[in-house]
């Protein structure tokens, strides 16, 4: 009896040390980071600058403009796959913790805030100021254009726009029909979700308080009194005049076939509008959702903290990654972008 369970505890040791083993493997980047901190907008922000894992520089550099919700540098580690993928193709990458009170901040704040990480990073020693650009994903669609736009030479080099909106309005309603349809909700049901959102929208259009709100039958019991300010700040949000007003830069946009969130055809059809011909690459991946994750794993409590841990980058659908070392590697030849309309 002693015998068998001695060899029980040594095979779960066993089995402990090599699943160990794996994910330290698996999260194991080849890349170099250092933390940094940036004046941005005021206040001082901490992040993470990952460099090519060889070479001193200067280098490229891609700056990450992040979605919504509270977000560290790394994401949790999401980021680090792109990290990687950029340090392959010769750039490094700049993320900054969200500040703690970004439920406060416009999008004409985060713009700022990201201009300023722009004129920080040009000072650096290793970085190339002239061959800067810009990721940013789902929110960041309403601050990567003003940026754009707004920067003074030598401007933003690229965008790489991931899972991104156009218009605040249409893309609430467009995340509210795709929740109701994925529910399999009858049309009373779709009616009534459609009046209420009408009419939490005539609150915010006259600037309504919380308590307002929160005094209407259909009030929402999870949404906060600073989601509400954060919402009134931003619901008029339409990222069109910023686009029509960038200068002729690559712009990668990317998106998934399955986002809820996000009409990533309208996006792209927008974009083809506005943007300088030439200047745009579309990518849409089958089977991949809003953060551009697989779905199969996105949609399952136990697959997507499972793979995250034991393969992080198999989160992502396949050719995500490449594609952007491409784009990466073709603005360091100077090519120009190429439009695919799918995948």
């Amino acid at each position: 009896m002693r015998k068998a369970w001695i060899v029980t505890l040594a095979a779960i040791v066993l089995v402990a040390a090599a699943l160990t083993g794996v994910v330290l493997w698996q999260n194991s980047y080849d890349l170099r980071e250092q933390r940094v901190t940036v004046p941005a907008d005021g206040r001082l922000l901490e992040g993470v600058l990952a460099t090519p894992a060889h070479g001193s520089g200067p280098f490229p550099l891609v700056v990450f403009v992040h979605g919504d919700g509270e977000v560290d540098a790394t994401h949790d580690g999401f980021y680090r796959p792109y990290w990687e993928a950029f340090a392959r193709a010769g750039y490094a990458s700049l993320s900054l913790d969200k500040p703690a009170d970004w439920l406060s901040r416009s999008m004409d704040d985060r713009a700022r805030e990201t201009t300023d990480t722009l004129v920080w990073a040009r000072t650096r020693p290793g970085i190339d100021g002239n061959r800067i650009g810009l990721w940013g994903a789902s929110q960041a669609g309403w601050v990567l254009p003003k940026v754009v736009a707004r920067t003074p030479a030598p401007g933003v080099a690229f965008v790489i726009a991931v899972g991104t909106a156009v218009n605040w309005h249409r893309q609430g309603e467009y995340h509210l029909r795709s929740e109701l349809r994925a529910e399999g909700a009858g049309p009373d049901r779709v009616a009534a979700a459609l009046r209420a959102r009408e009419a939490t929208l005539a609150l915010l259009r006259r600037g309504a308080t919380y308590e307002e709100y929160r005094a209407t039958a259909d009030a929402d019991p999870d949404l906060g009194a600073e989601r509400w300010t954060f919402i009134g700040l931003n619901h008029t949000a339409d990222a069109s005049a910023d686009l029509r007003a960038m200068p002729p830069v690559p712009v990668l946009l990317l998106s998934g076939a399955d986002d809820l969130n996000v009409d990533g055809a309208e996006t792209e059809a927008v974009y083809r509008e506005l943007l300088a011909p030439g200047t745009l690459t579309v990518h849409r991946y089958p089977g991949a959702g809003h953060a551009l994750v697989r779905t199969p794993v996105e949609r399952s409590s136990w697959r997507l903290p499972l793979t995250a841990l034991f393969a992080p980058r198999a989160l992502f659908p396949p050719g995500l990654l490449a594609d952007q070392r491409t784009f990466l590697e073709e603005r360091k030849r100077g090519d120009g972008a190429r439009s695919i309309p799918g995948r």
